[in-house]
Formats: C-alpha cells, structure tokens, sequence
C-alpha cells in the first residue's frame, strides 16, 4: 500500500529531526474511507515501521465523538481510552493508539502530522501566542487554547465545524498553545511544503535567533557526579547525563534567570522531565556543589513528592538523572528544549509555562504514566543491568566478548582501547545490541596514568558513575631469557603490571565517593590475568611474571579497598585460541611459538595448537562465555575479595 509507506516515509523524516520532534512526541496518521493508521502509543516515529501503526476502523473511532463521558476528567480519558482501544481492527495485537486519535479522525485531509517543532513552540509557548499566530498565518490557519485529552479534541471539533461553515473546508494548519502543531493534506509532499512556510514564517520574526555552541562539561564534574547518582538511586543504581551550552548561560546565571526554565511548556516536558527542576548556584568546587545539592534535596522532595530529574548548576552544565542511558539522554534532549523555547519566545512577549492545574492534570493522567512508563522500558535482571563498566582492551579479542556480553545483559559500557579504529567499529556494532542502555569508545593508552585517569574522568561524565572496571587490555611477546629485548620486558611490564596499578588508582576514587553517598553498595575492580599468572610459563617469562605480579596486586588492593566496598578480584583464563592473539596468521601466539621452537618437534601451526588442546582436561581453549561466567560471579557475590579465579579447564588448579 503505497500510502502507508509514504506515511511511514514522512513519520521517519520529521521523527528524526530533533528541532520537529523530541522522545516520543508527536503522531501521525493515514485514512481512507473505512481505516485509520495512527502511531501506536510506545513506537518511535524515527525508526518506526508498519507494525508501529494501530489500524481502526474509522465509523467506530467516529462515535468517540458523539458519545457521552463522565463529567470528571480521569474518569473519563480511561473511558475515550477504552473505546479508542476497542477501535482497532485487530485487537490481537495490542497496540495502542494515540490518545489524539479522534483528533486525527475528525479532520477531513488523508494525512496529519503532529509535531512539536522547537521554533512553532516558541510561538506557541509564549504570552502573545493567539495575536501574533493570527497575525502571522490569519484565516489559512486555526489556533486553539491550551486543553488535554478529549477536552482538546470536543474544542478542535467545535472550532472545526465554524470554520467548515466560513471557508467551505479545513484548516490545513491547527496550532496548538502549548502543545505544538498538526498539519494536514493529502499529499506527504503538500504536509513538508506547509512545515517549511511555518518554520521560516515563525523564524523570520524572532530578534534573538542563534545557534549554540556546545561547551565542555568541567572536569570538576567526576567530584560531584558520582555522588549525586548514589543520592539519587534505589536498589539499581541511576544512570545520569550531563551537557553543557552556551544557551545555558541566559538560564543558568542566577536563580532569577532560573526561573524562566523552572516550569514545563507542554505536556512532554512533564513526562520526561517531571514538572521541577533544581538549580544550584554554588559551584567554586565539588564539595561546594554537592553542599548545595545535600541541602535543597529534602526539601525539594517533601515539596514535589519526587526527588529531581533536572539538575542545572551555574556555568557547568544541567544533569539528568533517570533510572537508565536511554532515559536520561531523553529528558536531558527535552530540558534543552525547553530552554531554546523559552529564550525564542522573548520575541513573542517571554515564556507562557503550564498552569499548576494542568501539570497537575498531565503528571496524574493515565495516558502520559503509561507513555513514561514505555519510555523507560523494562529492566533487566541481570546483576549489571545500568551499572557502569569500563573493559580496557575491549577492540577485540577476549575484551571484545566481555563487553559484548555485558552490553546485551543491560551494562553501560565504555570500549577502552589503543586502537581507534576498531573501538570505534566494536561500539558501533554493540550500539546495535544495546535496549535502553549505552556504549561508547574512549582510546586510553593503559601504560600512561594520565591517559587511563582521563579515560575514568570521561566515563563519570558520559554516565555519573563507574561501578566495574575490567582491566582487561594485555600483550604478549614470547621468548626466551637471551632472545628478549630490555626494552620489550620492559614494555610487556607496563601494560601487563603496571596498568593495573594505573587502572585502580583512577578508578578507586570514583568509587570511594559512590560508597560514602551509599553505604552497602559493592563496586568491583577485576583483573583479567591468566592461568600464566598462576604457574610459570616455560620461555614466556615476561608474561607471567607480569601476570603473578598482577595477583600480588590484586591481594594488596583488596585489603585497602574492602572497607569501601570496593571488592578487587582477578580472572585467570586459560588460552583463547580462537581469539586474535592466538590464532592471527601474521603475529598470533601460535606463530611465535612456533618460530620460538616453543614446542619441540612442531612443524606447523596445526600441530603447535594440537599440543596446547592437549594439555586442557577439558580438551578445548577457553571461550568468552567461560570468563563471563567468573565475571559475573565476582560480581555477583558480596564475600569474596582477593581471589584468582582459575578458568582453565582443569589445566590449572588452585593449591
């Protein structure tokens, strides 16, 4: 049906523009003479499909508009909800439609596209919103006061009706105060042409129209961040994200300056962002942020009933804070939005927030509590579910499988690696595994302390905490005592020693400060070593000197950090022999052993390998799922610290 993809079409298009649409805003519609397609309730216009459309029939979404509802408002959106539900032609399926449906039904063009547009907004949100719309766009348009739900639609209806009888058809444009627009046609191409004329109608009267600049978040930030998302959590603990912009700087300057972005404009903003946001103006340090923050959190949730999602401190940055990635980057993109809309409106007389009642009414309704509740999904009951994990070493190999396989179990993970191009690669494919939770690349060099401690630094910022370091990134380079070179010992030394110290000394503060914010709560510090770290390893003893010093280290760090909770462990895999460091044709172990003469008598790769095979018990190499299993574990249990735990199939067993 070429309709409904020229719908699907035009959805995707505005759906993926933020300055039209945000979250999920807005919805679209196709009819015919006997069906409606409307987005269904939870799909995402940017991505959305043919399954992401509840198909009605249209005579029985037409009697939601000749039929009598209770008088109390609730009350009676769970009853238009109930018969808009009853609407659908196949109600095996369970989709939703909108709750704006008899909206979409009513008016007589093919197509409608509700946006929420960042500029039209402006207009709509501000205090001469009904003169200068009617002054801009006169009779080809209709503006309609500030109503939600059913109410909004029985007024569309009524003012639909008058204008039929004056102009003989409808309104291609409806603005709505408050809320945004719906334009209609019966072309996809006519509905782009009247979004253009709107957006550059309503742009060329704005005196104060800029672009911002994105700023950096200050590195004060990984003071406080951890701490306030340690405040803020529950049995999980919260994820945050922090922005900073020079279009803070006309909201972020003084608590007066403040209160022009202290309220919602439109019924999104209460969904994602509640209806009350904190402001902290004391910034000269972390201990001075966090001060201010201890003080108004009592307060601010005996007042609102709910602790803040919005955090804007002066010069730095805003904070959002949510139960995972996906949520907090949402209500952080919706907060920005606000506050463009607020400072765009000064050229239509200043902000026109919602009324008391009506946040009221919204932060209540039934219909924006299930679409608040699909936007943060359903968690996972994995042990990592939210948490923050750096693995270093994660562009390939063993590193790559474990942070492959804490992403699909809900973790936050940060691909750490001294190759760019392949960490990049890695976290772009996992992007694609990840449900409401995030990765990203960050190059780290695990031998220089400044590059890891940047690295820790950088993952507060993108997260507001760290939970799990893996330190994971390794090299090995076999020979003998008279074949190896001082300044290659020495290298194998500081990735495979020393970084760890590097690792555990950026990442225990972070984790210091979660653990006073929240008593109890466990953070993990794991080592991937080796079975080579458990016995010596004949010509590779530049390795597994490494390797049993790490364990050393894993013993000592453990004894300083249990009392912050912080429990420090070591996996010791035996040989991957499917992974890179094996099996690569060029500089895999299996090479180098085999030119070392590592295995009397090989002559081939082949035959190298067959002698390792077997002498595993359990006759195969170690997988990633293997290693997993132990990381999990360690995570998992709260007595046990200091541990090297063998997966070695049998070939090394603890004494």
């Amino acid at each position: 049906m070429n309709e409904l993809w020229e719908l699907i079409e035009i959805s995707r298009y505005y759906g993926q523009d933020k300055n039209y649409m945000l979250a999920g805003g807005g919805n679209t519609s196709f009819k015919n003479s006997e069906f409606i397609w409307i987005k269904a309730s939870g799909a995402e216009l940017a991505t959305i499909t043919e399954d992401g459309f509840a198909k009605l029939f249209r005579d029985k979404v037409h009697l939601v508009g000749e039929k009598k509802y209770s008088a109390d408002p609730q009350l009676r959106e769970v009853e238009v909800k109930a018969d808009l539900i009853a609407a659908n032609a196949f109600p095996g399926e369970g989709k939703r439609p909108s709750v704006e449906t008899s909206f979409h039904e009513v008016i007589e063009y093919a197509y409608v596209i509700h946006m929420h547009p960042t500029l039209t907004n402006a207009l709509m949100c501000s205090q001469h919103a009904e003169e200068i719309t009617r002054r801009l766009f006169g009779d080809e348009a209709m503006y309609i006061p500030y109503a939600p739900g059913y109410a909004l639609f029985m007024m569309v209806k009524s003012e639909l009706s008058d204008y039929r009888k004056k102009y003989k058809r409808d309104p291609h444009i409806i603005f709505l105060e408050n809320h945004g627009v719906f334009v209609s046609a019966d072309t996809t191409a006519e509905v782009r042409k009247l979004y253009s004329y709107i957006t550059e109608t309503i742009k060329s009267e704005l005196h104060n129209y800029e672009e911002f600049e994105c700023l950096p978040v200050p590195d004060a930030a990984a003071g406080y961040l951890p701490v306030i998302r340690m405040l803020l959590s529950d049995e999980k603990p919260k994820t945050t994200a922090m922005h900073n912009s020079s279009l803070y700087r006309h909201f972020d300057q003084s608590s007066e300056a403040f209160m022009k972005a202290s309220l919602p404009f439109t019924p999104d903003m209460i969904v994602y962002c509640k209806a009350a946001f904190m402001y902290i103006e004391e910034n000269e340090n972390p201990a001075s942020v966090l001060e201010s923050f201890r003080n108004q959190l009592p307060g601010f949730v005996s007042t609102h009933g709910y602790p803040p999602k919005i955090i804007v401190i002066r010069d730095h940055g805003i904070i959002a804070v949510e139960d995972n990635a996906t949520s907090a980057a949402t209500a952080l993109e919706v907060y920005e939005d606000l506050l463009k809309i607020s400072y765009f409106s000064e050229s239509f007389g200043g902000p026109h927030f919602m009324t008391t009642d009506e946040i009221s009414f919204i932060d209540n309704w039934e219909v924006e509590n299930y679409r608040r509740s699909i936007s943060r999904g359903a968690g996972s009951e994995s042990i990592v579910d939210q948490r923050v994990v750096i693995v270093t070493g994660a562009a390939q190999g063993f590193g790559e499988g474990i942070a492959e396989a804490l992403v699909q179990q809900g973790a936050n993970v940060v691909v750490a690696d001294l190759n760019e191009e392949k960490g990049k690669q890695t976290v772009e494919r996992l992007g694609l595994l990840c449900n409401k939770n995030n990765v990203m690349f960050r190059q780290v060099d695990v031998s220089d302390p400044e590059s890891v401690q940047e690295l820790v630094d950088m993952t507060v910022k993108w997260f507001g905490g760290l939970d799990v370091f893996i330190s994971n990134a390794g090299i090995l380079y076999a020979g003998g005592v008279d074949e190896m070179d001082p300044g290659l010992f020495e290298k194998m030394t500081q990735v495979n020693y020393n970084a760890w110290f590097y690792c555990v000394r950026a990442a225990s503060p972070i984790m210091k400060l979660q653990a006073e914010a929240k008593p109890g709560y466990t953070m993990d510090l794991i080592q991937v070593n080796s079975k080579s770290g458990l016995e010596g390893s004949n010509r590779n003893f530049a390795y597994a000197g490494a390797k049993f010093g790490g364990i050393g280290l894993t013993q000592s760090f453990a004894l300083e950090l249990a009392p912050y909770g912080i429990k420090v462990n070591a996996v010791c895999p035996g040989n991957f022999f499917e992974g890179p460091l094996w099996s690569d044709p060029e500089r895999g172990l299996f090479v180098q052993y085999l030119e070392a003469e590592k295995v009397p008598g090989a002559k081939t790769i082949e035959d190298v390998k067959e002698f390792y095979e077997s002498k595993v018990p359990m006759q195969r190499g170690c997988r990633v799922g293997d290693v997993m299993k132990a990381i999990l574990y360690i995570i998992d249990q709260q007595y046990e610290t200091g541990q090297a735990v063998p997966v070695t199939g049998g070939q090394v067993m603890l004494r």
